[in-house]
């Protein structure tokens, strides 16, 4: 068991945390520790860790950090120990540390900083990790370096990749630049595009893909031969398939960030997409952060969950976050009592307590999955229903008394149903075993630094999105072209999980069965019996709050139409 903080304790100071979380609420004193562990907020929980220590807990450091003062230390150190100086006087030096009774912060000050008193304070370890990564560069190789490089002297020779350190090979360091930056800037994929005359690769941040930095495109087979020598694959077999699959872990101030690499042929040589990995400034719990869904929305989701057995199906395009959420979910249900089996590809997110299995290849989905059904699992997560025999399985499944978890590719929840059958199922099975379907997307947020305040939406935009007249006044706001400093120009600051959600009653399923009812109709039958708002009703929610603008939701909601 840990404390859900990104760091491991031992069970007296566990015992210890948990007495102070009691104490917040009298409530809780009767919950077991995984139970109160779930329902805590991380904030809550460095409370508790402050008050079992003694020190003053402070979720949020960044503004009180002297960014020179951190420059001085050895970044390796501070991420070894999980802390960071934050402030120097004349006799006294302030630290955050993520674990107070982890004594190298001790050590490591006084021999740093001999004469100065040291004081303390708590915060989170991906607080410090921030700002590390804030007050360190990555400094790649100059061009005229790379210009230089004669490919003939290329080491394939990778045993550890640390994307932190400094490599005398201008080939790894390039990469490691590379991927260090794009952890640094919170990107969800690296690409690289070779052309007849160059190679660049790009960033994608907020769901956008930033400008393109060229590199000489004579290095084209070298970078592609070192990235396939990191997942141990043999140079060749880029000459032999069209589509090479892999993984490998960089390593991060010492956090591991999981890469997931995709490469296929292209007319001119390849095109390679690195999906990044990193949990650590995501908050992925239902009803927090990036899933601080709407409150009827939440209530739904957790009814079918509490459902013994059925499906709940997400759907989404990709890159929309269902995995995240569907992970989320998945920590929620997570109990000693329950056996938790999930097949994905790849597995993104691991959770202490659930077995997670990988497929390698879509040949081996349908020997997993029997041998998933011999395992006595009483929760089930499917990656994705693709084909006839994905839906069949899944259905079985849930038929046979287990709760099932999965995402399918529609635009809307209720194509979900329309998506089954076109796959051949029978309708009165789906109707039978559906106990919720959703829909998600990822908005990009307004930077709150730089954002444009307006006095209401143009007539245009309100006849070409079907708004209602009170637009028209409606304050709103809109992204700032060339951004801040805050947003590094983007306009934007990371993005926030919309959701609709469609709960199958056995009311609903039964008409849906006896074909009384169409998926469309159910869905108008339902947002009227419930009142849940749909993806639209949400993006406009987060555009009146202030915290997106239409430019943001046009990209990832079809407007156009109010139905």
């Amino acid at each position: 068991m840990n404390l859900n903080l990104g760091i491991e304790f031992n069970e007296t100071i566990q015992a210890l945390v948990l007495e102070e979380l009691r104490k917040v609420s009298p409530s809780d004193m009767t919950l077991s520790d995984e139970a109160l562990i779930r329902k805590s907020s991380k904030a809550r929980i460095l409370g508790a860790v402050g008050k079992a220590s003694g020190l003053a807990a402070f979720p949020h450091v960044k503004e009180l950090v002297d960014s020179e003062l951190v420059s001085y230390c050895d970044p390796a150190a501070l991420s070894r120990g999980l802390f960071v100086p934050l402030r120097r006087s004349a006799e006294q030096i302030l630290l955050a540390v993520a674990n107070p009774w982890d004594y190298r912060a001790d050590d490591y000050c006084s021999v740093r900083f001999p004469d100065e008193e040291i004081l303390k304070v708590v915060t989170l370890p991906a607080e410090i990790s921030s700002v590390i990564e804030g007050s360190s560069s990555s400094a790649g190789p100059s061009r005229a370096d790379l210009e230089a490089l004669e490919v003939d002297e290329f080491s394939l020779d990778v045993p550890d990749f640390d994307v932190t350190r400094q490599y005398d090979e201008p080939i790894a360091q390039l990469v490691a630049s590379m991927v260090s930056d794009a952890i640094k800037q919170h990107a969800s994929d690296i690409h690289i595009k070779t052309e007849k005359t160059s190679i660049a690769y790009s960033f994608r941040v907020d769901g956008d893909i930033g400008p393109k930095i060229d590199m000489p495109v004579k290095l084209k087979d070298r970078i592609d031969a070192f990235l396939l020598n990191l997942m141990r694959l043999p140079p060749e077999d880029r000459s032999k398939r069209p589509g090479i699959s892999g993984r490998f872990t960089a390593s991060y101030y010492g956090r591991s960030v999981g890469v997931r690499y995709e490469r296929h042929r292209t007319y001119r040589g390849y095109h390679v997409t690195m999906r990044l990995l990193d949990k650590t400034h995501l908050e992925a719990r239902l009803g927090m952060g990036t899933l601080a869904f709407d409150e009827g929305t939440l209530f739904e989701l957790e009814k079918a969950m509490a459902v013994p057995s059925g499906i709940i199906v997400m759907s989404g395009p990709t890159g929309s976050g269902k995995s995240t959420t569907l992970n989320a979910m998945l920590r929620e249900l997570n109990r000693p009592e329950d056996n938790i089996l999930t097949l994905e590809n790849p597995v993104e997110d691991e959770i202490p307590g659930v077995t997670h299995c990988d497929l390698r290849d879509s040949s081996e989905f349908k020997p997993m999955i029997t041998s998933f059904m011999r395992s006595d699992p009483d929760i089930i997560l499917m990656g994705e229903v693709r084909d006839r025999e994905s839906a069949e399985l899944a259905i079985e499944a849930a038929i046979t008394g287990h709760k099932v978890l999965t995402t399918i590719h529609t635009p809307r929840a209720s194509q979900i149903i329309e998506r089954f059958e076109q796959l051949g199922m029978e309708r009165w099975k789906i109707a039978q075993t559906l106990k919720a379907a959703c829909a998600q997307r990822l908005v990009k947020l307004l930077c709150p630094s730089c954002r444009i305040k307006m006095d209401g939406v143009p007539e245009k935009d309100r006849r070409l999105f079907h708004m209602e007249d009170f637009w028209a006044t409606q304050p709103v706001f809109e992204h700032s072209k060339e951004g801040c400093q805050e947003c590094k120009g983007r306009g934007y600051s990371g993005r926030t999980a919309i959701l609709e959600i469609l709960p199958i009653s056995p009311k609903v399923g039964d008409k849906l069965a006896k074909g009384e009812i169409t998926p469309y109709e159910l869905e108008h039958e339902i947002r009227r019996e419930y009142g849940l708002p749909s993806l639209r009703d949400n993006g406009f929610k987060l555009l009146q709050a202030g915290r997106t603008d239409l430019a943001a939701l046009r990209k990832v909601l079809d407007l156009t139409y109010d139905c």
